[in-house]
């Protein structure tokens, strides 16, 4: 990106605050035998060179830029007004709130504390992307890790097993979930922490990305008292909100509704949620076998993993109960494949399965800064065919408002395969492909549906290239 010669290392940008750099107009460039080299646009060198050696307790080298080129460098290094002393990331008791609220305030997911032999460092993962926001001293790591273990419950003094636990944080009148993960690796432990909130409050299946063809479809497919609705996809792709959201709109007061899920993303009122505890032996088999002699109405399962869930969610759907799960698979029709490939009978899945939908999500274009470009085919998936109606796509470029990513957002896409009766004789005969059938019913793939964001500027060629090549 056009922006990347402007990336200062973490390092090095934390040796000022993002108040000195915008207040003074300074930028931090090197550090050399002569001290610590700044970028200025300021008129009076010797003025701010004499008040920065006091303010900053070292040695400064100025040089003159001009005003663009400085300011291409605060607004790529430095978040103006949003914590700017969190950068500053050694040990203090509040630390981890630090960085918690940076998290929050960008709309991170996971934060990854990672050591390695002469650094150690913090990313945040944005819009599905990590990037790096903080480095910490090596001598202060090992305490920061200690004191998040011990929020999380974990033992301090078992370094060589990956351990998981939980902290319950509140700020801003607003309560979250974080799950941690510990991993050991060459230079320490490594930690992961995912953010999950508690507010349901924007979780609508109006407000998930689906078309109204394919919304109508979707409501008609969990309208059914009885069945199976399965969402596939990769990691990281939505479908646990997806599955939020239909949980939101079937929990009504007058129905039963169980979930099992590892781990409990959302909290939601009226709806009996348990988490996944497998070192006790719940797993989602064995909870799935409890549920069905809890009066269900409703049961959903966090994950279809293995022939022995999978089994017992065709034996829920078969009594009289609708099960909704997620899986991992390419596309609504492989889930099919998958499901056969694990043992279930062929006649089963046709009889019980209502619909399978396939999701991903998708970086969507920065508005501030998004170009558009002519067509090049060497941009786009070799052998795909460019549609003539297709005259220009957009790239992402990269400002202040996107933090220099170019993208600003996540949108999901959806490929809706309700399983009607005429689609049996396929399941039986495990067909592979059934192109034909998806065009003559007007169902959108993955593939259609990402070629209309790039048709309308909404995301970009490269963000949707693999969908494409498909």
């Amino acid at each position: 990106m056009s922006q990347q010669p402007y990336k200062i290392p973490p390092q090095l940008q934390q040796s000022i605050s993002a108040d000195q750099a915008f207040h003074y107009r300074i930028v931090p460039i090197s550090k050399n035998g002569r001290g610590l080299v700044l970028k200025t646009d300021s008129g009076t060198l010797d003025a701010l060179l004499s008040e920065l050696n006091i303010v900053l307790d070292t040695p400064v080298v100025l040089e003159p830029c001009d005003r663009e080129e400085l300011q291409q460098y605060l607004t790529t290094n430095y978040r103006q007004g949003k914590q700017a002393d969190v950068s500053q990331i050694g040990y203090t008791n509040d630390f981890l709130e630090k960085i918690l609220l940076e998290a929050k305030t960008i709309g991170s997911s996971d934060i990854h504390f990672e050591p390695y032999e002469h650094k150690s460092r913090v990313r945040l993962r944005l819009d599905g992307k990590l990037l790096e926001y903080y480095s910490i001293p090596i001598a202060d790591y090992p305490t920061m890790v200690n004191k998040i273990k011990i929020r999380a419950n974990l033992d301090i003094s078992e370094k060589r097993l990956p351990q998981d636990g939980r902290i319950t944080v509140s700020s801003h009148g607003e309560e979250f979930d974080i799950r941690v993960s510990s991993l050991p690796t060459l230079h320490g432990e490594k930690l992961v922490l995912r953010i999950l909130s508690r507010d349901t409050g924007s979780i609508d299946l109006t407000a998930l990305g689906m078309t109204e063809r394919e919304l109508e479809r979707y409501r008609e497919g969990i309208k059914k008292p009885n069945g199976i609705v399965l969402i596939s996809g990769p990691t990281g792709s939505g479908k646990t909100t997806t599955l939020y959201a239909t949980l939101k709109r079937l929990n009504d007061g007058a129905t039963n509704i169980l979930t099992i899920e590892d781990p409990i993303e959302y909290t939601l009122e009226g709806v009996n949620q348990v988490q996944l505890k497998e070192n006790i032996g719940l797993d989602f088999a064995s909870a799935l076998r409890t549920f069905l002699r809890q009066d269900p109405d409703i049961i959903m399962v966090g994950e279809i993993r293995d022939v022995k869930t999978a089994n017992m969610a065709i034996r829920a759907a078969l009594t009289g109960h609708l099960v909704l799960s997620t899986i991992h698979t390419n596309s609504a029709w492989a889930t099919i494949s998958r499901l056969i490939d694990m043992g279930i009978p062929p006649f089963l899945i046709a009889s019980t399965l209502n619909m399978s939908v396939a999701q991903r999500l998708v970086r969507q274009l920065c508005d501030h800064c998004k170009q558009k470009d002519p067509i090049d085919p060497k941009t786009f998936p070799l052998g795909f065919t460019i549609p003539k109606d297709l005259e220009h796509h957009w790239s992402p470029v990269g400002c202040n408002e996107c933090h220099h990513t170019g993208y600003h957002g996540r949108k999901a896409l959806y490929e809706i395969l309700p399983i009607r009766k005429n689609l049996e004789n396929a399941i039986k005969d495990n067909v592979l492909e059934i192109d034909t059938y998806m065009d003559e019913h007007h169902i959108s793939s993955l593939r259609d549906n990402a070629l209309d964001l790039v048709r309308q500027g909404i995301t970009s060629v490269e963000e949707v290239h693999a969908l494409l090549s498909h």
